[in-house]
């Protein structure tokens, strides 16, 4: 499988902390040139939440702020204008900042994560009503493909990377997700609707410019590479033994790894460090070293919107720094 990013590139997940897209575009193309990223900030307040930006795209399908959560609704209302707004500002910015650039990641909440967070109006997840899953699943394709196209008009000659963001997968899977009263727990979503509800996203965007992330435990690799995905993102701190074998089938397959390896959280970091985990990952798959650079990019373990400024900064110059050693076979 091909990818369009160059061997050695880096990138972030897509949450950075602040209130300024204007400042955030920046900062992206400045620090993760090779594959920089539609910013997101929900350190700005109401509406710029990952499901708040979310809802914003869903075609037909409204939503709305409840004491409990979101919730599906009749029309829209001024919630939803609140989080369109706050969107259309990062795409004003990234239109001002971003003309020329070759290829751009851009990330959503996938469906089973916002179908664990969204409630219906009779307080029940919508996880828990297949017709309601389904209606959910199909409206975050279209928004999600109409995203792209008015990203397409912004930004001619660009190519777009779609990301996926996963994170409340594997409760998904296991019957994990609290339900609203928080007495019990939501029964978990069977794979036969899982795969397909992320694969028919997935294919909004081009053939191996898929990806999808989990930073979570225990994340399904099976389900993800077999819904289409040309690389996964997952926390590299969380990878067992258990695991390597499925990662080697993965690499084999020509699925890219994104490899977090700096905390979302201020930390002691070192560019030495992280070089390490991954050269100690990729021998314990066993693969040639000189198929490193172009198989694993390296990635912060979650979003930085909880980080310090100076913090997301350093992570992504050292991110920038770790890929092109790995491009360069440097320890």
């Amino acid at each position: 499988m091909s990818h369009p990013w160059p061997a050695g590139a880096s990138t972030g997940i897509g949450s950075l902390p602040g209130a300024d897209p204007a400042e955030a575009v920046r900062l992206v193309l400045g620090e993760v040139g090779d594959l920089p990223y539609l910013p997101e900030l929900p350190g700005r307040g109401f509406g710029a939440d990952a499901v708040a930006r979310a809802g914003a795209l869903l075609i037909d399908f409204p939503v709305e702020w409840q004491p409990h959560g979101w919730t599906v609704t009749s029309s829209s209302g001024r919630d939803l204008a609140r989080a369109r707004d706050h969107l259309n500002r990062d795409l004003d910015a990234l239109t001002e900042q971003a003309q020329g650039v070759a290829l751009l990641k851009v990330s959503v909440c996938g469906p089973m994560t916002l179908g664990a967070a969204l409630e219906l109006p009779n307080l029940h997840k919508v996880l828990t009503d297949p017709g309601a899953f389904r209606a959910l699943a199909e409206s975050l394709t279209e928004g999600v493909r109409s995203l792209l196209a008015d990203l397409g008009a912004r930004l001619p000659g660009t190519a777009f990377v779609l990301q996926v963001d996963e994170p409340g997968l594997p409760q998904v899977l296991n019957g994990q997700v609290p339900t609203p009263s928080g007495y019990g727990t939501v029964r978990s979503l069977p794979r036969s609707v899982a795969g397909p509800a992320l694969a028919g996203l997935l294919e909004v965007a081009a053939p191996g410019h898929r990806v999808v992330h989990c930073c979570a435990g225990r994340v399904p690799l099976d389900l993800l590479a077999s819904s289409g995905a040309s690389a996964v993102s997952i926390d590299a701190g969380l990878i067992t033994n258990a695991s390597l074998d499925v990662l080697g089938e993965l690499v084999e397959a020509g699925v890219s790894l994104w490899l977090g390896v700096f905390p979302g959280l201020d930390a002691p970091i070192s560019a030495d460090a992280a070089r390490k985990q991954i050269r100690e990952l990729w021998g314990k798959l066993g693969f040639d070293p000189n198929l490193l650079a172009g198989s694993v990019v390296p990635t912060p373990s979650c979003g930085l919107a909880g980080a310090s400024l100076p913090y997301a900064r350093r992570v992504m110059s050292m991110l920038t720094e770790v890929g092109r050693s790995l491009r360069d076979g440097l320890d």
